[in-house]
């Protein structure tokens, strides 16, 4: 099975649907968190990861509008509140088994304190190989990685919405996994709401 991987989308419904498209065919999307950005909310994205039956998590964005900071943001005209009601329910983490993979989807860290920017360089990253999973997902740092600890694959997507890491040009970038290898590739592109040159 193709597991299609997105996070930190940022109300960005173009970088959004590019990077569906670019997944081509794949049997489960995901999208670790940070659907929204802070007091911005997206009737197109949330709507779109809605009807496409993703398996969302809530990020520290999602967090923030769906909190009592975010009330006036959540009462703006145009804002569909059954989107923003269904987005509240989803949880903070999911522990899935697809394809007899057991994956465990984390916005920041699997552990606390929650909020942790890991990169590649961090000395937290090792704590990801004590997660009992085969793969842990993550996002927040908006910095793609694959790496093995041990037994764990751990994967981060970066952002499908907002390019911030300097190693790929700041481009947008997904994750797909693949079950029956057992590997994750991650493909950059250029982001749709931003002029070329």
């Amino acid at each position: 099975m193709r597991i299609g991987i997105v996070s930190d989308v940022h109300c960005n419904i173009a970088g959004l649907r590019r990077a569906v498209d670019l997944m081509g065919d794949v049997d489960e999307l995901l999208c670790l968190g940070d659907s929204v950005y802070e007091f911005r909310f997206s009737n197109d994205v949330v709507g779109y990861l809605r009807d496409r039956e993703a398996q969302v998590i809530l990020g520290n964005h999602d967090e923030v509008l769906l909190g009592h900071h975010g009330e006036r943001a959540r009462a703006r005209e145009g804002v569909d509140a059954t989107l923003v009601s269904w987005l509240g329910a989803q949880p903070h983490h999911r522990s899935l088994t697809i394809g007899g993979v057991r994956i465990v989807m984390v916005h920041s860290t699997p552990f606390e304190p929650y909020g942790t920017y890991v990169t590649a360089r961090s000395a937290e990253l090792a704590r990801f190989g004590d997660v009992d999973a085969d793969v842990v997902l993550y996002g927040h740092t908006h910095q793609q990685l694959v790496h093995q600890l041990g037994d764990v694959l751990v994967v981060n997507p970066g952002s499908a919405g907002d390019g911030r890491d300097p190693r790929n040009g700041r481009q947008l970038s997904f994750a797909v996994f693949d079950t029956d290898s057992r590997t994750a590739t991650v493909t950059d592109f250029a982001d749709p709401t931003r002029p070329s040159g």
